[in-house]
């Protein structure tokens, strides 16, 4: 079952660069598609917290 509805997914945007989002359900976020950023946003009762200091950053 997928986090969000795609349609939405299609339309979300990562707040801190604007790429595109992607999911990824086994760590429950949505993941920026930027090779610079790559920031992970946790989606928490079925909602995308889209909040740059909620955002897991890459390693």
């Amino acid at each position: 079952m997928p986090l969000v509805e795609p349609s939405l997914l299609e339309i979300l945007a990562c707040p801190a660069c604007h790429a595109t989002l992607r999911e990824d359900a086994d760590a429950n976020e949505l993941v920026c598609t930027s090779d610079t950023c790559g920031l992970a946003y946790p989606v928490r009762d079925d909602i995308p917290v889209l909040l740059v200091d909620e955002a897991r950053r890459p390693r």
